[in-house]
Parts: structure tokens; sequence; C-alpha cells
């Protein structure tokens, strides 16, 4: 053991010698090894960033949720029609017990439409009649992703009393109060009804049908009440705290929502669950295309180094042949030659592996702090980069190695 270790040491020591004594030949072949890492493991790890922006990005304005709402009638291709067994809308008695009994670590919001297209006034303001005006609870601010800029979010006292106040949304608080006028603690009317305005939302840009921007919020309470039609439908909206969980936070919830509806086992479901996070995991699918083809070209740059290497280690056989002749003159074995030049070009290799990899870790996380995301240490892509180099380094110099452990010593000798 201890003559193999010793042998092993020898063998490290002189391929340092040989790298140290070709300077610009070892730092040209470890840049290239180091470029062609740093291109795969920076491009991955800036596409990472990218994926984790898009996610928190999403989670923010409430893609990582679900939302249950009413089924309703429908008809199928056969022409066969079904009914829901119960109703056709979500009561606010149903809502109200989902939200009670389902203890999943989620978010939980009850949302009921009032109208979508009123004019909201206050003393000679007034706004075009396009205003959507929804009943919310404390919980909506956060499952659809919106901030209070000014003011407060609703209490559980509001709603529990569905008492008469409003949050507004920013061009309806431009619209109502101009030249920077305060809108809080002033009141509107909304329909028949006078609110107190007690919060204005973040301008989040106006989508189709206007967003929130064009919204004003009542607690669903007071909608109930001062709304009130027929089978009025409600939606209940789901986030999970971890967006890992939103497909068993939709199973939990479809379990506890059939209960609530009363439905036996054998019962179809009588409502829809729609996830809201297929816009951010398209995009994410598509950053895996990107992936695919910067895994490409960092191989194929890998594969252009191995080439280069190899290339490099033959004419270092050459122009070493008289130093190869001498050493197995005075007895070193063929296995000691061909392990001495494979070791150099693995050391070359992790030399250069582990240059690239720590300056892709740095130009990825450029995009990190471009995007505002955390810094990001790709551990697989980390190790599976020295993997990547160790190989390089086996392929590319065991020809080399090979054909230096089978030159004859004599004629080694003789060679000028």
């Amino acid at each position: 053991m201890k003559k193999r270790l010793a042998i092993l040491n020898e063998i490290f020591r002189i391929s340092i010698n040989s790298i140290l004594s070709s300077k610009l030949r070892s730092i040209l072949t470890i840049l290239i090894i180091a470029l062609g890492i740093m291109a795969l493991v920076g491009i991955l790890t800036a596409i990472e960033s990218i994926e984790n922006s898009i996610s928190s990005g999403f989670s923010q304005m409430g893609a990582n949720s679900f939302t249950i709402q009413s089924r309703g009638m429908r008809v199928n291709v056969n022409g066969k029609r079904y009914r829901t067994k119960n109703y056709s809308y979500i009561s606010m008695q149903q809502a109200r017990e989902f939200k009670e009994k389902f203890k999943f670590p989620a978010d939980v919001s009850i949302l009921v439409w009032a109208t979508g297209a009123s004019t909201i006034k206050h003393e000679s303001n007034k706004t075009n009649p396009n205003i959507n005006v929804r009943g919310i609870d404390e919980n909506y601010v956060k499952t659809a992703g919106v901030e209070v800029a000014k003011g407060r979010n609703f209490s559980n006292y509001d709603l529990s009393n569905g008492i008469s106040a409003a949050i507004i949304g920013d061009e309806v608080a431009r619209k109502l109060f101009p030249n920077n006028e305060n809108p809080l603690d002033k009141f509107i009317s909304v329909g028949n009804g006078r609110y107190r305005v007690i919060g204005v939302l973040k301008k989040k840009g106006s989508g189709f049908g206007g967003g929130p921007d064009r919204s004003v919020f009542l607690p669903y309470t007071n909608v109930a009440v001062y709304f009130s039609r027929p089978s009025m439908n409600y939606s209940v909206t789901v986030q999970p705290h971890d967006p890992k969980l939103l497909e068993a936070a939709v199973s939990e919830a479809e379990g506890i929502f059939r209960l609530v509806r009363g439905l036996n086992a054998i019962d179809e479901s009588d409502f829809n669950i729609e996830k809201s996070d297929n816009l951010a995991k398209l995009l994410i699918e598509n950053l895996k295309y990107v992936s695919f083809a910067a895994t490409f070209i960092g191989l194929i740059t890998l594969i252009g180094a191995a080439v280069g290497l190899m290339n490099i280690m033959l004419v270092a056989v050459t122009e070493r042949t008289r130093e190869i002749g001498t050493r197995k003159a005075i007895g070193a074995k063929s296995s000691f030659i061909k392990q001495q030049f494979l070791s150099e070009a693995i050391l070359i290799c992790l030399i250069g592996g582990i240059l690239g990899v720590m300056f892709g870790i740095l130009i990825g996380n450029v995009v990190s702090m471009l995007t505002s995301s955390p810094f990001i240490i790709p551990w697989g892509w980390m190790f599976g980069g020295l993997l990547i180099s160790f190989i390089v380094g086996m392929t590319s110099g065991y020809i080399p190695a090979v054909k230096a452990s089978r030159l004859d010593p004599i004629e080694a000798l003789r060679y000028e």
C-alpha cells in the first residue's frame, strides 16, 4: 500500500513539474477547458435564476393558486345533457364552510361579483360605466397578488359586520381624486350605497377587463346584502404557502369541497378547479429548450477542448521522447509512463474545470442580481462540471498516454 502511494505521489509530482515546464501551453489548455465549463455552468445557472424569478413573480401575481368555481350545466359531444347534483352555483354558506374546514397550509379567499359595469362617483367626479365591483374577504389581497399602497386591508370586524367600506383600484382613485387628493376616509357612491374608502391598491397595469386597477372591492358580506340577487355565485381561491404543494392542495381541496357539496363517493364533482400557474409553467417549459441548447453548445465546446488537449498531449509525447526512453532505460514500467501522461491530462482538465465552475457560477449569478433573485449555487452542475472535466481528461489523454507507454526505449534514446 505504501509503495502504491509512493508511486502515485511521484506520478503527481512529475505531472506538476511537466505542466509547469510548459506554462504557456498548459495555461492555454486550461483556459480552453475553463471556457467550456464556464459556458455550460454559467448559462444553466442563469436559466435557473430566470426560472426562480418567473416562479417568484407569478407567485406574487397569484399564479401559484387555484380557484374553485361552479360547473353549472354542461353538454358533452354525444349530445347528452348533465346537470349538477345540487346547485348550479356556489353559495356563501358553502364558501364559508370550505374556508373553515380547509386546514392545509394555504391562504383561502372568497370572491363574489357584484357588477361588472358600474359608475363610481365622488362629489362631482365620476368614472366611466365600466368599473368592476367585487365582494372579497381579508385574504383576497394575498391570493390575487395585489398590494394595498395606501390605507389598509379589510379586517375580520369589517367582514363580520358587513360595513360599508371600500378598497379602490389605482385607476379609480386617479379618476375620482385628481391632483393627488388623498382618497382615504372619503366617501364614494357605488350603486345606491355610500362607502368609505379605507384603502387604495398599488398600480398593477390594466389587462383585459381593466384588472384590479379598474375595480372597487367591498366586503363580500356587504355585497350579499346590498347587491343581492337569486343564486349568487361565489368562488374560492386557494394559494398554498409552498408552491411545490400545489397539487397536494388541489387534491385536498377537492375532497373537502365534495363533502361541503354533499356528494357521495360515486358522484362526479359538480364544480371546477382551475389552476392559474399554466403561463408560468409554459414559460419555464420553454426555458428547458434553452437549457438543452446551452448544454449542447457547452458540450460541443468541451469536445473541441478535448481534441485540442489530445493534440497538445501527442505533441508533448513527441517532444519528450528522449525523456521517456531514459526513464524506461533506468527501469520505469510502461504502466508508470501511461499513468504519468494520463494524470497530466486529467490534472489540466480538473484545474480548468474548477476555474470554469467558479467563473460560471459568478457569471450566472449576474442574472440573479438583475432579476433580484437569491444567489444560486448549482450543486448538481458544479459536481457535474468537474466530472465532465475528469472524463475529458481521461478520453483526451488516453491515446497519447498509450503511445508514450509503447515507445521502444532504444529507439526513444536515439530520437533527435
